[in-house]
């Protein structure tokens, strides 16, 4: 029964939290069931409560998941649902304003148990921080957005050009709009206005 609902709801290698498991079980029986299907290779342990199918990849001696793979899951985007994002220079070098690659990827999620605190899963350190307001699906980029903005001048290593331009297509793509910046921006510090002029993006920023 536990198998066949594992591989009806989870894809091979997609992370599975215990906590996510929801089905019937009797008593404390999910552990035990959860080490017999590891046990006959229906299933993979990857650390204390996250499993995941195998599937065709053979990779010897490499985890075919990565914790990246973990955190996003569990912090970012958990089964379909918008848990946080990605902030700090991790956020700077995705949208290409930074060429710094960190070593430690920084999440802001709903999740987070303290307003900032440094976590590791299998050997790599991530920092895990509240956000400002409850994070959205509506809400999720302009949060991140506003984050980015109060310390833009931290995350600039004066290798990307273009600055504005790239600024002025996550705000069309995400569609940030003047009454979700109006929403949020009283919970950020008082330099994200200035940002906003400075920057040149806050004309950019159209009515919704």
């Amino acid at each position: 029964m536990l198998y066949g609902y594992l591989i009806e709801n989870f894809k091979p290698y997609e992370p599975i939290f215990t906590a996510d498991i929801d089905i019937d079980m009797v008593g404390n029986s999910l552990r035990p069931k959860l080490k017999e299907l590891c046990d006959s290779g229906k299933l993979c342990r990857y650390e204390a409560g996250v499993y995941y199918l195998p599937g065709k990849l053979k990779l010897k001696g490499l985890t075919p998941i990565s914790a990246s793979a973990v955190a996003r899951s569990r912090y970012v985007n958990r089964r379909g649902k918008v848990r946080g994002y990605y902030s700090g220079y991790t956020f700077a070098n995705q949208i290409g304003l930074s060429l710094q690659v960190p070593y430690v990827q920084e999440i802001v999620t709903n999740e987070a148990s303290a307003k900032v605190r440094e976590i590791n899963i299998k050997g790599q350190k991530f920092i895990i921080r509240k956000p400002k307001a409850e994070v959205t699906e509506e809400n999720v980029y302009t949060l991140q957005f506003l984050d980015f903005l109060s310390d833009i001048d931290k995350y600039l290593d004066g290798s990307s050009e273009n600055i504005l331009d790239k600024l002025e297509k996550l705000i069309k793509d995400e569609k940030i709009t003047k009454e979700l910046i109006d929403t949020y921006i009283s919970l950020y510090p008082t330099k994200v206005y200035k940002n906003l002029y400075e920057t040149g993006v806050v004309y950019a920023i159209t009515q919704g």
